[in-house]
Order: structure tokens, then sequence, then C-alpha cells
């Protein structure tokens, strides 16, 4: 990664947040920063790095912003052109060219950014592919990867959703809307996330990549938003869940599930960063991403799969069943129960479970095998395949049909 690459990663949404917050316009901010860093792949390399890199991008961006308005300005003729530019000019002279004009302040700027990027008028999709390009800097054909979608399609998605947000007030909501947005915040990071290690077909199993640019853009929600057990359980189980990317495609592009991965791929750093978050709030009342979080807690400190405490798996999995009522933690509880009181036990978790897509019957047909009954099997297994997109999970659910090789 050169120079002009890390500087994007790590100070692309706060020199953003800085500029939305000056100009009120996403389009100028977004504009004038990629011109600004496209002139210092140019330039740095001859010229050198600047002692402030941020600094540098700030007023390149700036100045291009006022090129911008200026001829806006003009050719509106909503001013006299003296007076258009005599404003400019003043704007000018308070370019911020040191390192102590970024200040505390963009950190409150970047906040606000998050949240507009999460505001509740536009689709969990859009908000997550927004964050991840406005807050993260992610290229508009990685994050269209990321959904599995053309690169037109996203690069139109994007422009709806910035048009949808123009006239949006670039301010931190007050009291009760403020913790909602921050779930709504959370709950795109996390969408985010998920994309990359599910992303529904073609051959492509993960994107961890794509993966590893929402846990940044967790970090950056933890950091600049109030402390709280839902941040730190969020971080904690993306670590967690991204600490095995290794471990999860064998050499022939075959997925492996977790009880045959070779835990000896799996990242220990990521982990004990995770357990550390935790340690705060073990005894603290269960929220959706405490639980999540505690259980993939459950999973990596079991040295093998055989050591892994399915009965308290399954009590967190109860709990958050009870919390969220959602079919997908009726799902994953299911699995858990069988784990621990056996496959009965979990298929009757499934009765009268309405959940679209391969997963429900893939698990039915599962259960079904363990318990001797074939043919039963076999049909949820190929009602799975069926419904199945991707290939590498259609491919192990192939192999789980009673007979195959």
């Amino acid at each position: 990664m050169n120079h002009v690459e890390q500087v994007w990663r790590e100070e692309w949404g706060r020199l953003l947040a800085l500029l939305v917050a000056r100009y009120r316009r996403l389009d100028l901010a977004e504009d004038g920063l990629g011109d600004a860093f496209e002139a210092a792949t140019r330039t740095w390399p001859a010229d050198g790095t600047p002692a402030n890199p941020s600094a540098w991008l700030l007023t390149a961006a700036r100045n291009r912003i006022l090129d911008r308005l200026r001829a806006e300005a003009v050719a509106a003729r909503k001013l006299p052109v003296l007076a258009v530019e005599a404003e400019l000019t003043e704007e000018a002279q308070r370019v911020m060219v040191d390192s102590g004009d970024l200040g505390v302040s963009a950190y409150d700027e970047r906040l606000r950014l998050v949240l507009l990027c999460a505001h509740p008028t536009l689709s969990p999709e859009s908000a997550a592919a927004l964050s991840l390009r406005l807050v993260m800097g992610v290229a508009t054909e990685d994050i269209a990867r990321l959904f599995l979608v053309p690169i037109p399609t996203m690069a139109a998605r994007l422009t709806r959703a910035r048009k949808r947000l123009a006239q949006e007030a670039f301010e931190l909501p007050p009291g009760p809307e403020l913790e909602q947005r921050l779930t709504l915040a959370m709950d795109v990071a996390y969408l985010a996330f998920t994309a990359g290690y599910a992303p529904g077909s073609g051959a492509d199993v993960l994107r961890p990549d794509q993966a590893a640019a929402a846990v940044r853009l967790a970090r950056v929600l933890r950091e600049v938003a109030p402390a709280g057990v839902e941040l730190d359980s969020l971080l904690a189980l993306m670590l967690l869940q991204h600490s095995r990317r290794d471990a999860r495609v064998d050499a022939r592009g075959e997925l492996v599930l977790l009880p045959d991965q070779d835990r000896r791929r799996w990242h220990d750093d990521e982990i004990a960063e995770a357990l550390a978050l935790l340690t705060p709030w073990a005894h603290a009342p269960g929220t959706p991403y405490l639980l999540q979080a505690l259980i993939a807690a459950e999973h990596s400190i079991a040295t093998e799969a055989a050591d892994t405490d399915w009965p308290r798996i399954s009590a967190h999995y109860r709990e958050l069943d009870d919390l969220t009522g959602s079919p997908v933690v009726r799902l994953n509880r299911a699995v858990a129960v069988a784990e621990a009181d056996g496959p009965h036990a979990g298929l009757a978790l499934l009765d009268d479970l309405d959940l679209p897509g391969h997963r429900l019957p893939a698990v039915r047909g599962q259960l079904l095998l363990r318990l001797g009954r074939g043919d039963e099997a076999a049909a949820e297994l190929r009602r799975a395949i069926d419904l199945c997109a991707n290939e590498a999970e259609r491919s192990g659910l192939r192999r789980l049909l009673p007979g195959s090789s």
C-alpha cells in the first residue's frame, strides 16, 4: 500500500466530514476530495509526501470546491461577479493549512456523517453502501462487488441515495432520535460486514477485503459515538467472525464449516481484542449484539470443536430468540439445541418456522440425516440446493446427499 492509499484509508471519512460540515453539500465535498486525492497520486511521488498530508489534501479539496462554487455562482448570475470573488476570497483565507486546524471537532463531524449515511429515509442496503462510500472511501466498483450488483447499478443507487439526503440537515439528531440513528448505523455496519461472508450468488464464498472495510466502519462508529455495550459488542462480534476468514475456505475453494476449520489459522490477535471488549459487559443484561458476540466468543475460546460449550450457546440463543423473535435466530438456535440436546430437540424448534431461502431446508436436511431419516433428508437437501444461489454452498449441500461420494 503506497502512502496515498494509506492516507485515503485512514483520513477519507474525517476529511469528507469536515468538508460536508463546511459546505453542506455532499456532491461538492466528495468531488473536491476525490480531485485532491487524484492530484496527490500525481504530485506526491514526484515532489515527495508533504509533511502534513491531511492538511495538503484538505487545502486542495477546498480550492477545488471554491472553483466549483465560483463557476456555479457566476453561471447562475445570482451575485455580481465582484461580490462572488470577494466572498470566495474571504473563504479561501479561512482554508485550514496545519494539523491544528483538523482539531477534535473532526470526530464530531464524522459522527454526523455516519448518522447522515444511516438516515431512516434510506433502505438498509443503500445506507450500507453509502456509508462504505462516504465514510470509508470504498470504491464504487468494490461496493458493487460486495453487494453483487453491476457497477452501473451501484453507481445509480449511490446517486439516488445522495440526492435523497441532499436536503437533510447535517447535524446530530436530538435525544431518542440520536439513539435510534446510532442503532441504525450499527445495523448498517453489520449488514455491510455480513455481505462479505454471505454473498448469496456466484462462485466466491467470501469477500474478506470488503468485509474488512465494514470492520473499519464499526471502529469509526465506536470511536466517534458515545460508548456503550452495543457498540463494543458489535465490534467484538465482527472481529470474532472476521478472525476466521483464512480458515473458511480450503485450497480448492470449498466452504469449510466452523466445526471443520483449522483453528490454528484463526487470527488470535483479533480474538483477544474482541474478548477484551466483551469482558466489561460479561454480566450486563442481554442485548442483541452482546448475545451474538457472546455466542461467537464461545466458539473462539474452544480449542477444538468438540470442546464447544453448546449448552451455554443454546442458552444465549434462547435469550436472543426471546428478545428478537427473529426466524434467523430461531434457525441458529435450533442448530445449537441439536448439538446440546440432540437432533429431535432441534427439529422441534423448526416446526412452523417460515424463512425464505435455502438455509431452513438445509438445516432440516442435516438434522434428519442425523436421525437416520435418509429419504426425508434428501428431499430437504435437494430443496435447499434448488434455492441456493451460491455455487460453493450448493457444492457442499450436494456432498451431504445420502449416497453421494
